[in-house]
Protein backbone atom coordinates (compact mmCIF):
# COMPACT_ATOMS: atom_id res chain seq x y z
CA UNK A 1 0.00 0.00 0.00
CA UNK A 2 1.02 3.34 -1.10
CA UNK A 3 0.31 6.41 1.29
CA UNK A 4 0.88 9.98 -0.85
CA UNK A 5 1.53 13.71 0.82
CA UNK A 6 0.48 16.52 -0.74
CA UNK A 7 3.41 16.88 -2.56
CA UNK A 8 3.63 13.76 -4.60
CA UNK A 9 0.50 14.34 -6.14
CA UNK A 10 0.71 18.42 -6.93
CA UNK A 11 3.83 16.37 -8.85
CA UNK A 12 1.74 14.49 -10.63
CA UNK A 13 -0.87 16.81 -11.25
CA UNK A 14 1.48 19.54 -12.73
CA UNK A 15 3.54 17.07 -14.96
CA UNK A 16 6.94 17.90 -12.69
CA UNK A 17 10.01 15.70 -12.31
CA UNK A 18 9.00 12.44 -10.43
CA UNK A 19 5.13 12.41 -11.52
CA UNK A 20 5.92 8.73 -13.50
CA UNK A 21 7.09 7.53 -9.88
CA UNK A 22 3.85 8.69 -8.51
CA UNK A 23 1.74 7.44 -11.68
CA UNK A 24 3.28 4.13 -11.23
CA UNK A 25 2.28 4.20 -7.21
CA UNK A 26 -1.10 5.21 -7.46
CA UNK A 27 -2.13 2.18 -9.83
CA UNK A 28 -0.68 -0.06 -7.50
CA UNK A 29 -3.47 1.41 -5.01
CA UNK A 30 -2.94 4.49 -3.08
CA UNK A 31 -4.36 6.59 -0.04
CA UNK A 32 -4.16 10.05 0.44
CA UNK A 33 -5.04 10.97 4.27
CA UNK A 34 -7.80 14.10 4.73
CA UNK A 35 -5.44 16.86 5.30
CA UNK A 36 -3.17 15.93 2.86
CA UNK A 37 -5.96 15.98 0.31
CA UNK A 38 -7.39 19.71 1.67
CA UNK A 39 -3.64 20.77 0.81
CA UNK A 40 -3.74 19.33 -2.96
CA UNK A 41 -7.37 20.88 -3.25
CA UNK A 42 -6.04 24.48 -1.97
CA UNK A 43 -2.94 24.72 -4.00
CA UNK A 44 -4.81 23.44 -6.98
CA UNK A 45 -7.55 26.01 -6.15
CA UNK A 46 -4.67 29.24 -4.97
CA UNK A 47 -3.31 28.44 -8.78
CA UNK A 48 -6.22 29.03 -10.82
CA UNK A 49 -6.37 25.02 -11.50
CA UNK A 50 -9.79 22.97 -11.65
CA UNK A 51 -10.09 20.89 -8.92
CA UNK A 52 -13.25 19.37 -9.94
CA UNK A 53 -10.88 18.02 -13.11
CA UNK A 54 -7.90 17.46 -10.55
CA UNK A 55 -10.24 15.50 -8.09
CA UNK A 56 -11.50 13.52 -11.13
CA UNK A 57 -8.06 12.74 -12.06
CA UNK A 58 -6.75 11.50 -8.93
CA UNK A 59 -9.94 9.44 -8.40
CA UNK A 60 -9.90 7.66 -11.89
CA UNK A 61 -6.58 5.76 -9.87
CA UNK A 62 -8.75 4.75 -7.54
CA UNK A 63 -6.99 6.92 -5.12
CA UNK A 64 -8.94 6.30 -1.28
CA UNK A 65 -9.58 9.02 0.85
CA UNK A 66 -8.06 8.49 4.61
CA UNK A 67 -9.98 10.44 7.34
CA UNK A 68 -8.02 11.46 9.95
CA UNK A 69 -8.41 8.75 13.37
CA UNK A 70 -7.59 10.27 17.38
CA UNK A 71 -4.59 7.52 16.70
CA UNK A 72 -3.09 9.63 13.96
CA UNK A 73 -3.86 13.16 15.76
CA UNK A 74 -2.01 12.05 18.73
CA UNK A 75 0.79 10.45 16.73
CA UNK A 76 1.27 13.42 14.75
CA UNK A 77 1.06 15.62 18.24
CA UNK A 78 4.22 13.31 19.01
CA UNK A 79 6.49 13.71 16.64
CA UNK A 80 6.37 17.88 16.97
CA UNK A 81 9.73 19.28 17.85
CA UNK A 82 10.33 22.54 17.87
CA UNK A 83 11.87 24.23 14.93
CA UNK A 84 11.40 20.84 12.77
CA UNK A 85 10.62 21.48 9.21
CA UNK A 86 7.76 18.95 9.55
CA UNK A 87 3.93 20.40 9.10
CA UNK A 88 0.87 19.42 10.93
CA UNK A 89 -0.01 17.98 7.47
CA UNK A 90 3.33 16.30 6.96
CA UNK A 91 3.19 14.30 10.34
CA UNK A 92 -0.40 13.31 9.86
CA UNK A 93 0.56 12.01 6.64
CA UNK A 94 3.79 10.19 8.64
CA UNK A 95 1.42 8.79 10.66
CA UNK A 96 -1.15 7.42 8.66
CA UNK A 97 1.99 5.50 6.56
CA UNK A 98 2.50 4.29 10.28
CA UNK A 99 -0.91 3.18 10.94
CA UNK A 100 -1.30 1.25 7.59
CA UNK A 101 2.31 0.12 7.26
CA UNK A 102 2.43 1.75 4.26
CA UNK A 103 5.37 3.61 2.11
CA UNK A 104 4.87 6.84 2.55
CA UNK A 105 5.88 8.60 -1.01
CA UNK A 106 6.80 12.76 -1.03
CA UNK A 107 8.56 14.92 -2.84
CA UNK A 108 9.73 16.99 0.03
CA UNK A 109 13.63 16.63 0.88
CA UNK A 110 12.82 18.10 4.38
CA UNK A 111 11.64 15.08 5.46
CA UNK A 112 15.07 13.49 5.08
CA UNK A 113 15.67 9.94 5.15
CA UNK A 114 12.87 8.34 7.72
CA UNK A 115 11.62 4.65 7.54
CA UNK A 116 8.90 3.77 5.10
CA UNK A 117 9.91 6.60 3.13
CA UNK A 118 10.30 7.31 -0.69
CA UNK A 119 11.31 10.43 -2.54
CA UNK A 120 9.91 11.24 -5.80
CA UNK A 121 12.94 12.76 -7.33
Amino acid sequence: MNVFDASALLAFLQGEKGAATVERELLAGGVCGAANWSEVAQKVMAHGGSWSLASALLASYALEIEPVTRSDAEAAAAMWQRGAALSLADRLCLALGDRLAATVWTADRGWGRRRGVRHIR
